[in-house]
């Protein structure tokens, strides 16, 4: 029962940057990152084929739990700081895509796609949350549509999960495994890849690393000593380092005390019940109509709703 996860987010952004946003809807509103995720949709439906799929969802693009961990984390993302207690800051997100996001959420709705996402949690929470049931019940193969680095470190081969990353595009993705993460990145699995990470930092999520330990050296370090825990164990006793090394490991203590909290994606975040089967035809097909003629969407449509019924043949 093949499965296929969607980086909702990561698509969406990557369509309104890659689709001209000279579509519009009859309107005049732009709907490029619609189109460009629906069309998307369907290119992977056709070609992957996967049986189940879900459109896994942002609830929480900055969880206060890993903020309180690292105040930095995705802290240069902050358009609006939140309103005080419970309040949520506000991610900058480009004007001309703001307003397509919830026709998004409603479109896929009406299809019938399953779209999860879990108050306090990312939807790489969500993603690695599914990937984490999956291979708890034997169920394979996995794939992870997403342009966010951060989920190779769930690539498994044993138990089937893999990576479609769209370096050239989401119709011509890497295939990331682990023989794909060896040769890139000088790592063996999923999971040293994000104990790589940690060491490494990124900051495009406001994670700092260790201060002069890139992404070479941070693999060398795992290859000589297997873990983090490894290399953590050797920074304590002093053994198989260079000074320069221990010294900015031990200077960057306070930082991987809480780092690997962080980096790695939760696998338990609390999920509604949901259907995730590949729809063959619209769920709600009067309500689809009138999204498709009100924003204009009819040939992205259509593209989704054939290549779900051909899925079923």
């Amino acid at each position: 029962m093949s499965l296929l996860l969607l980086d909702t987010a990561s698509l969406y952004f990557r369509a309104f940057y890659g689709v001209p946003d000279s579509l519009r809807s009859p309107r005049g509103e732009p709907v490029n990152a619609i189109r460009g995720l629906l069309d998307t949709i369907a290119f992977l439906v056709t070609e992957h084929r996967p049986e189940r799929l879900v459109a896994c969802w942002d609830d929480d693009w900055r969880p206060q739990w890993r903020v309180d961990l690292i105040g930095s984390y995705k802290a240069h993302r902050v358009a609006v700081p939140d309103a005080g207690p419970g309040g949520t800051d506000v991610e900058e997100v480009p004007d001309l895509l703001s307003p397509q996001v919830p026709v998004i959420a409603s479109v896929l709705e009406a299809i019938g796609i399953a779209r999860i996402g879990s108050p306090g949690f990312e939807a790489d929470d969500v993603i690695g949350t599914l990937v984490a049931r999956e291979v708890a019940a034997g169920r394979r193969p996995t794939s992870i549509m997403t342009g966010d680095r951060d989920l190779f470190q769930l690539v498994d081969d044993d138990a089937g999960v893999r990576v479609l990353y769209p370096a050239r595009g989401v119709r011509d993705p890497d295939v990331v495994d682990q023989a794909r993460l060896a040769e890139k990145y000088g790592v063996p699995s999923g999971d040293a890849y994000a104990d790589m990470a940690v060491l490494r930092g990124d900051p495009s999520d406001g994670l700092p690393g260790v201060v002069g330990i890139g992404e070479k050296t941070a693999a060398g370090l795992l290859a000589r000593f297997g873990t983090l825990d490894g290399v953590l164990a050797a920074r304590d006793s002093g053994f198989g380092l260079t000074p320069a090394q221990q010294r900015r490991l031990t200077e960057a203590a306070e930082y991987l005390t809480v780092a690997p909290t962080v980096v790695r994606v939760a696998t338990d975040a609390p999920l509604p019940d949901f259907d995730d089967a590949l729809p063959r035809a619209a769920a709600y097909p009067e309500a689809l109509q009138l999204l498709t003629e009100r924003w204009g969407l009819r040939s992205s449509v259509s593209r989704v709703l054939t290549a779900l019924a051909a899925s079923g043949g």
